[in-house]
């Protein structure tokens, strides 16, 4: 007797379920390929589901886009900002915290900022998203910054405009890092420009607290005959 194997239809899962496997999908395709990757049917067969099932949940792409977006970088910005270590200098918490963003590993969340500069030109609800993700980053160094001066009043800076500057040096050497373009030593650049937010001595800022990883070698060395650039673009 002739038998006709079928594909197993998806898993019912209740609808919390199910919505949330779909944000997870589109979160971990933007993450590897992008915010350009992010169609209907590009998010149904990463979840495995059919592309109505995607459209019945999220019914607008551009707002589902934006979501993506915001689940991405929030994530990467409570992380970051949480690592702030109240028992150390105001300088030595700015440097890890530059040279956690700066590293290698998080070119996918650079590549969606990048992206949604560009995107969020076209779409209204992407770029009210990336605006409000930039002032959160913008206010949350702002207070990092004014606390250690509250608690050290041998540091004179202006919290407002040191937060712009190192979010306009992180932004820029994130970007031009996607394309391999950018100084051959992005840790010694990061230490030259918080010297020069914090107006101290180069030699006063201190030298990053973890080596290198081999990796990272190898892409610095790619890069090592491109000479520095300013940072043009802000988180």
């Amino acid at each position: 007797m002739k038998t006709t194997s079928r594909a197993a239809a998806p898993r019912r899962l209740p609808p919390e379920e199910r919505e949330r496997s779909i944000l997870d999908g589109a979160v971990s395709l933007a993450s590897e390929s992008g915010l350009e990757a992010l169609t209907v049917r590009a998010v149904a067969a990463r979840v495995g589901v059919t592309p109505a099932l995607v459209a019945h949940y999220r019914p607008v792409m551009e707002s589902f886009v934006a979501e993506v977006f915001t689940t991405i970088v929030a994530a990467e910005r409570e992380e970051v900002i949480s690592s702030y270590d109240p028992t150390v200098d105001l300088r030595t918490n700015l440097l890890r915290l530059i040279e956690t963003l700066l590293d290698d590993s998080r070119d996918d969340v650079a590549m969606v900022w990048v992206q949604s500069w560009a995107l969020g030109a076209r779409n209204e609800a992407l770029g009210t998203r990336v605006r409000t993700e930039m002032d959160l980053w913008h206010s949350a160094l702002e207070d990092l910054i004014a606390r250690a001066i509250a608690e050290d009043p041998a540091v004179r800076v202006d919290p407002d405009s040191s937060a712009w500057m190192l979010l306009a040096m992180v932004d820029g050497m994130s970007a031009h890092s996607l394309v391999h373009w950018a100084p051959r030593d992005r840790a010694a650049l990061a230490r030259r420009t918080l010297s020069a937010v914090l107006d101290v001595p180069v030699t006063d800022v201190p030298e990053p607290s973890a080596p290198v990883s081999d990796d990272r070698v190898t892409g610095a060395a790619r890069r090592a005959a491109q000479p520095a650039q300013p940072a043009e673009t802000l988180r």
